[in-house]
């Protein structure tokens, strides 16, 4: 099993002057710590479940760039982009040159998008959620085509792309893994068997198992090889004394691998100071390599 570490908060000792040496400091010791993966939330109001809309927060993309120049071996993805937040051509640009700046490490994180109220703090048109899952699917079938050979024009209901050129490249082959995040049964795992070669699915160990079988379903309906997509899970983890051991993550990645899940990826609340970094690499990361 392989091991992500996302960053959902930046509010950290120090203020905004020490954010960049903090957040160096963090993806550093989780490059040597054995960390597979590096995410950032592409948000740009805090988000409720981590704290107060006026805490700190980065732009994804910059910010992944910052890493991708600091790093050398982790993997580097938004966990994930909303898909109303950029026209899908410029989004799928943006990941390319993340994707050729950091030696092909770039995942393409995306999702339909739920944070009305931030959409509409920063003028962001909200569609309903109908039309919001299809303009993901048209940025799912545009950056297809934009990382093939094809450079011709896409004609969607909700975009018109003139010229699909993309150059150069990516440098991760055949393109940036397309990582889909949700667990809605009819609409986002059905887009994830048809376009995805990653899903995000997270809760408890029951409903992971439901997602999962689900999205089985679909891959089997679609003929598609259901082995070939990465299970991937997102879930907050505070070890630390008084809250959780060790023992008890690695017990939890056991669990997730037994349900077929190949990639956990933590946020961690009091990841700058460090120290949860060291017990991962010496504690949680040797144990679940081989789960």
């Amino acid at each position: 099993m392989k091991i992500g570490l996302q960053i959902p908060n930046f509010t950290w000792p120090g203020g905004p002057a020490q954010i960049a040496k903090t957040l160096a400091d963090i993806a550093r010791a989780a490059e040597d710590a054995g960390f597979y993966s590096v995410w950032l939330m592409d948000h740009f109001f805090q988000i409720s479940m981590v704290g107060p809309p006026d805490h700190d927060m980065l732009e994804g993309y910059t910010g992944l760039g910052y890493l991708a120049a600091i790093t050398s071996k982790v993997k580097l993805g938004t966990m994930v982009t909303g898909v109303i937040y950029r026209y899908p051509g410029i989004l799928v640009k943006t990941v390319t040159t993340l994707d050729v700046l950091s030696g092909g490490r770039a995942y393409l994180g995306i999702g339909a998008a739920w944070n009305e109220a931030e959409a509409r703090g920063l003028g962001t048109p909200f569609p309903a959620i109908g039309v919001r899952f299809e303009l993901l699917e048209e940025a799912l079938q545009i950056a297809k085509q934009m990382w093939s050979p094809n450079n011709g024009r896409y004609q969607g209901k909700h975009n018109q792309l003139h010229e699909t050129l993309c150059s150069p490249q990516p440098l991760s082959t055949p393109h940036p893994p397309i990582l889909i995040a949700g667990g809605g049964e009819k609409k986002t795992l059905r887009l994830v068997a048809q376009y995805g070669d990653a899903c995000n699915v997270y809760g408890p160990l029951e409903t992971v198992r439901a997602k999962l079988d689900v999205l089985k379903a679909h891959c089997d309906g679609l003929g598609r090889d259901y082995s070939s997509i990465e299970k991937t899970t997102l879930g907050t983890v505070d070890v630390q004394p008084g809250k959780m051991s060790a023992s008890s993550v690695v017990a939890q990645c056991k669990a997730l691998a037994e349900l077929g899940v190949q990639h956990a990826i933590f946020n961690l609340p009091n990841v700058h100071e460090l120290k949860p970094l060291d017990i991962f690499a010496k504690e949680i990361i040797p144990a679940v390599a081989a789960f």
